[in-house]
């Protein structure tokens, strides 16, 4: 889970790890959501314990920041609720995998809702650093463990870096390696008569919150090609779909301007590459052979997809000065989305409605 916009912390040690700037992407992406919930753009009552020592008695995020959060987060949450109604329609609870996961509350904020028996399995993956760190924030939460289930349910996995309940899932991988050593070994059956983590007869919903953005081409590729492959190779009647969030259109003078922010602290995005104008970025999904695939920039989320009287409690909470910085910055975040069916016909018809 990425901040918006992006935000490092400032390197000065000659031996950079980049991995670790990437990482730094999480926590300023907590921070930067904390602050849209203090000043009352969200409603988040779990963000504050994946919070970094001391985040709490920082400052505000300018309103730049807060109202790009805002919106992002309003986006997805609609994709997602929408994905969740649909599978129920077709009488099924639902897969959600969270590439990249973060510091991300989802899970909670589904397992506390109206929509917590929708889901059959919750399951994100991140580097071990931060999936240590999140495994450790939950079992020190009452609140955060207490949606997990019964505490002899809740076990940690892998050393400590991972945790499992019955529903949620927290893995510890590096999603640039190859998915058939990372992902195969905690996602599929472990043997002939083993249940998979990850069942291939359900709708399931991959989630990559500025992941991909940090990976080459191939790794983003091989990795959505890899849960093509694995839905398509069960043979059973289901639905794969995919959101994913992340900048795009570096090429034009904005762009270049992010793209040297970004470098200063030792952040390269190779995985905007192949996207460099909007009418491009749904290949992400196409190229995958998925039946449908759409996108949006947060501008136009925000001029169309937000209702009026939600857009007028939003422009009293903070004076914006930054105006048509804002709207160059939503400009260059897009969410894409696409779906990919295994069924029938009548199934196709129902997805084919996901959209705003």
């Amino acid at each position: 889970m990425s901040s918006f916009p992006p935000r490092f912390m400032d390197g000065h040690d000659e031996r950079i790890d980049t991995d670790a700037a990437v990482r730094q992407t999480d926590s300023d992406a907590a921070i930067a959501r904390f602050s849209a919930v203090q000043k009352q753009y969200l409603y988040d009552p779990f963000i504050k314990h994946f919070l970094p020592r001391g985040a709490q008695h920082q400052s505000a995020r300018p309103p730049l920041i807060n109202i790009g959060t805002y919106v992002r987060s309003q986006a997805i949450d609609y994709l997602v609720n929408q994905w969740i109604t649909f599978s129920a329609q077709e009488g099924k609870k639902c897969q959600i995998v969270s590439l990249g996961a973060g510091s991300d509350t989802r899970f909670w904020r589904l397992a506390t809702g109206p929509r917590k028996e929708t889901l059959a399995k919750y399951i994100e993956i991140d580097f071990a650093e931060n999936t240590t760190k999140k495994a450790m924030a939950i079992r020190k939460s009452r609140d955060l463990s207490a949606a997990l289930g019964k505490p002899e349910d809740v076990t940690l996995v892998s050393g400590g870096t991972g945790l499992s309940s019955p529903v949620y899932h927290l893995l510890a991988a590096d999603l640039r390696s190859s998915p058939t050593s990372s992902l195969a070994p905690l996602l599929q059956a472990k043997d002939a008569i083993s249940l998979p983590l990850l069942d291939p007869s359900l709708p399931t919903l991959l989630l990559f919150e500025c992941v991909l953005v940090y990976m080459t081409p191939a790794q983003s590729s091989g990795l959505i090609q890899w849960f093509v492959d694995y839905f398509s190779q069960s043979g059973s009647h289901t639905t794969l779909g995919g959101i994913v969030y992340e900048m795009f259109g570096l090429s034009d003078p904005f762009g270049k301007v992010m793209l040297a922010n970004l470098k200063t602290r030792h952040v390269e995005l190779p995985g905007a590459e192949p996207y460099p104008t909007f009418e491009s970025l749904r290949n992400r999904f196409l190229q995958h052979g998925f039946e449908e695939s759409n996108a949006t920039t947060l501008r136009d989320y925000r001029r169309s997809g937000i209702e009026s009287s939600e857009r007028q409690r939003i422009s009293q909470l903070e004076l914006l000065d930054e105006m048509e910085e804002l709207e160059l910055v939503l400009a260059h975040y897009a969410i894409t989305w696409g779906w990919k069916s295994f069924g029938d016909g009548e199934q196709k018809s129902r997805w084919s409605n996901w959209r705003f």
